[in-house]
C-alpha cells in the first residue's frame, strides 16, 4: 500500500518502518546466525544468570538464552501470520458471500456470524487448542478458527455497502456467476480496510499464540516460540528475572510494531490525497470545529470536523470539501451560504450519507444526536440516518417519484423505521400536511398534480414524519416565487419552534439567509471562510469573500444607472488547487503570505471566525471586489 509524501515523513512512519525492517531481518537471519548456539548444551552453564558470555542467562541444559530467542523470532511471526491468514481468508470468505447469495443464504451467514461473535474468541481458542491437541498445528488451527467470526463480522459490513451498488447490479443482470460477482466486484472494493484489520490482527495473533504456548497448549518441546520461553524462564523470576523479561519485552517489540503498522496504514488510507497534491495546512483550513452558540455538548444536534470529500475524475480525483468543521445546537438555523461550486452541497450530501458511488469522505467527527456515525455499522447508520436527519432538496419534482401517490411517499419511511401500521402511518400523514398547510387529500394525489410550492410542501411533511432532530435544507426555494419562498422560510421557523428541529439552511442567497437565520457559515472553493452570526453579516464581517457576497445584494436605494456589484473572477480550479488561501486570486487584499500559505479559521470570540491573513476591519464599508 503507498503511503502519502507525508506521511512517509512523519516520525512515527520511519520508527515503524525501522522497527518492521528489524523483525523481518530477524526471522530470516536469526536461524543463520544464531541457531547453532541456540541448541548447543552446556552442562557446566546449566542455569546460569546473565554475565558476558551469556547476556539474558541459560536454561536448564546450559543453552544461551540470548541466541534462542532471537532464533524464535521466525517461528513465532511465522506461526502468528499463518493463524491470521487462515482466518481472514475463512472469515472474509464467509462475510463478503452475503453481497451475493439469495435472501435465504444471506440471513443463514449472517446469524451464524452473530452466533460466533457470542463467543470470546480466546475461550473459543484454548477450547479448540485442546480438542485438536496440544501442538503447533493445533494451536494455528485453533486461533484461526477463533478469529474467524471478527473477519467475517467486518467483511459482512463492508461487503453491505457494495451489496447495493449499480455496478453490481448491472454484473448480476449481465449473467455472472457468484464467484466472479464476489471475486471482481465485491472484494476489490473491500480489500482495504480488510488488509489494515489483518495488520493489526497479527499482533493479537502473536500475543494469543504465544499465550497458548505458555499454557502448554501450543508450540512442544523441542521446537519453541517466545511463549514457551517466557514459561520456562517463568520459575526464576524472583531469583534472575532478566530471563523471563527477555522473551515477554520481544512479544512486545513485535505486537507493538504491527498494530503501529496498522496505525501508519490507515492513517495514509484516510490522508492518501488527489494527483495533484495539497499541502498539509489545506485540508485543516477550517481549523477546529465551528463553536455552536449553545455551549456544552447536551444541547448538539450535529458535530463535524475535518470533513473532506474526494471525487473520481476522468484526470484524477478531486477535493470539492476540504476540511469542514461545523455544529449545530438543538432548535438552532444556521445558514451555509457561497457561490454555486463552493461545496455546500456535497458537504451537506456527506453528512447525509447520499454521496454518489466513488466518492470517498473522511472526517475525524461526525456526530448526529449524540451518536457516533463512523461507529456504527451500515444498518445502524442508515437507521439513525432515516430517523434522525431529513433532507429537503432543491428540486421537489425529481425528488418525488411521479408514478406514486403523495401518501404513499409519505408513509413508507415511518412504516419501514418506526413500525407504524397502514392506518397509522396514514393518519399521521395527514397531520403533517395540516402543519405544512395542506389539506389532507393531497394524499391521493400524484406529484405532478401539485405545484412547485404544494411539492415542497409535502417534501417537508415527508421529513417531519420521522420526527427528525437535524433537517438540512438545500436552497428549498430557489426555484419558487418570492411569495412562495416567504412562506416556506416562515414554515421553517414555525416547524423549528414546534419541534425544535435544527435547521442547516443551504443557499447562495444571502439576504435571505440573513432574514432568518441565527448563524451563518460562509463557504469557498470546499472550505469554510467564515463563521458569524448572524446579526454582523451586513457590517461586522471581517473576510473579504464575505464582504464582496453582502455587497452584490442588491437594494432599493441602489443606483439605477450602474451595474450591479458582483464578485468578479472565479473560483480556483479543483484540478489544480493552489497552496495558499483559496480566494487570493480574486482578492484585493492579497499579499505574498496568501499565495504561500492557507489561513486558518482563527477564533475572534463571540462565535466569529475568519480564515483571512489580512480580514477586514469590523466597521470598514462593504467592498466590492475587482478582478486582478
Amino acid at each position: 500500500m503507498s503511503l502519502p509524501a507525508g506521511l512517509r515523513r512523519s516520525p512515527v512512519a520511519w520508527v515503524t518502518g525501522f522497527m518492521l525492517a528489524s523483525l523481518v531481518v530477524l526471522a530470516v537471519a536469526g536461524p543463520l546466525f544464531w541457531g547453532a548456539a541456540a541448541d548447543r548444551p552446556d552442562p557446566s552453564a546449566v542455569l546460569q544468570g546473565p554475565s558476558a558470555a551469556h547476556p539474558v542467562g541459560t536454561d536448564g541444559l546450559g543453552r544461551d538464552l540470548l541466541a534462542r530467542i532471537l532464533t524464535a523470532a521466525r517461528p513465532s511471526l511465522l506461526l502468528a501470520l499463518a493463524s491470521v491468514l487462515l482466518g481472514a481468508t475463512a472469515g472474509v470468505l464467509l462475510g463478503a458471500c452475503t453481497a451475493v447469495v439469495g435472501r435465504r443464504a444471506r440471513r443463514l451467514a449472517a446469524g451464524l456470524i452473530s452466533l460466533l461473535l457470542a463467543f470470546p474468541a480466546l475461550l473459543v481458542a484454548m477450547f479448540l487448542a485442546v480438542v485438536f491437541g496440544a501442538g503447533t498445528a493445533g494451536a494455528v488451527l485453533a486461533l484461526a478458527a477463533a478469529s474467524v467470526p471478527g473477519f467475517a463480522r467486518l467483511a459482512q459490513t463492508l461487503a453491505a455497502g457494495v451489496a447495493g451498488t449499480d455496478h453490481l447490479a448491472a454484473a448480476r443482470v449481465l449473467g455472472l456467476g457468484r464467484l466472479r460477482l464476489l471475486w471482481r466486484h465485491v472484494l476489490p472494493n473491500i480489500a482495504e480496510p480488510l488488509l489494515l484489520s489483518v495488520t493489526t490482527a497479527a499482533g493479537t495473533a502473536l500475543v494469543a499464540l504465544s499465550g497458548l504456548s505458555f499454557l502448554g497448549l501450543g508450540v512442544q518441546p523441542p521446537d519453541y516460540d517466545w511463549g514457551q520461553l517466557l514459561s520456562q524462564g517463568l520459575d526464576r523470576i524472583y531469583a534472575e528475572p532478566l530471563p523471563a523479561l527477555a522473551p515477554g519485552l520481544a512479544l512486545l517489540y513485535a505486537a507493538l510494531t504491527f498494530q503501529l503498522l496498522g496505525e501508519v496504514l490507515a492513517g495514509g488510507a484516510a490522508r492518501r490525497g488527489p494527483v495533484v497534491r495539497v499541502p498539509a495546512q489545506r485540508s485543516a483550513s477550517s481549523g477546529p470545529a465551528e463553536e455552536s452558540s449553545r455551549p456544552g455538548e447536551d444541547g448538539q444536534v450535529l458535530q463535524v470536523d475535518g470533513l473532506t470529500v474526494e471525487l473520481p475524475t476522468a484526470t484524477g480525483p478531486i477535493r470539492p470539501v476540504r476540511g469542514v468543521s461545523l455544529s449545530l445546537g438543538r432548535g438552532e438555523i444556521v445558514g451555509l451560504v457561497g457561490e454555486s461550486g463552493s461545496g455546500k452541497s456535497l458537504t451537506a450530501l456527506a453528512i447525509a450519507d447520499l454521496l454518489p458511488y466513488g466518492a470517498r469522505v473522511s472526517r475525524r467527527t461526525l456526530r448526529l444526536l449524540g451518536a457516533d456515525l463512523g461507529a456504527l455499522t451500515r444498518k445502524e447508520r442508515d437507521r439513525h440516518l432515516a430517523t434522525g436527519l431529513s433532507v429537503i432538496f432543491q428540486n421537489p419534482a425529481s425528488a418525488l417519484n411521479p408514478s406514486l401517490h403523495v401518501g404513499t411517499q409519505l408513509t413508507e419511511a415511518v412504516r419501514a423505521h418506526r413500525g407504524a401500521s397502514r392506518a397509522e402511518a396514514t393518519a399521521q400523514a395527514a397531520e403533517a400536511l395540516r402543519r405544512v398547510g395542506l389539506s389532507p387529500s393531497l394524499l391521493r394525489s400524484r406529484p405532478y398534480e401539485l405545484s412547485g410550492g404544494q411539492r415542497q410542501r409535502v417534501m417537508i411533511a415527508a421529513g417531519l414524519m420521522v420526527r427528525p432532530g437535524l433537517i438540512i435544507a438545500d436552497e428549498p426555494t430557489t426555484a419558487l416565487d418570492v411569495t412562495v419562498q416567504r412562506q416556506i422560510t416562515r414554515l421553517l421557523v414555525d416547524i423549528r419552534r414546534d419541534t425544535s428541529a435544527a435547521i442547516l439552511f443551504i443557499s447562495h442567497d444571502v439576504a435571505l439567509v440573513a432574514e432568518f437565520c441565527e448563524r451563518v457559515l460562509v463557504m469557498y472553493a470546499g472550505t469554510l471562510v467564515e463563521a458569524l452570526p448572524v446579526g454582523r453579516l451586513a457590517a461586522g464581517s471581517r473576510h473579504p469573500y464575505t464582504r464582496a457576497l453582502v455587497a452584490s445584494v442588491p437594494d432599493l436605494t441602489a443606483d439605477r444607472d450602474r451595474p450591479l456589484p458582483t464578485v468578479e473572477g472565479a473560483p480556483p480550479d479543483p484540478l489544480a488547487p493552489s497552496p495558499g488561501c483559496a480566494f487570493e486570486a480574486r482578492c484585493p487584499r492579497r499579499r505574498d503570505r496568501c499565495a504561500e500559505q492557507a489561513p486558518p479559521l482563527d477564533d475572534l470570540g463571540s462565535g466569529h471566525r475568519v480564515a483571512c491573513w489580512y480580514p477586514l476591519p469590523a466597521t470598514a464599508a462593504p467592498e466590492r471586489v475587482t478582478a486582478p
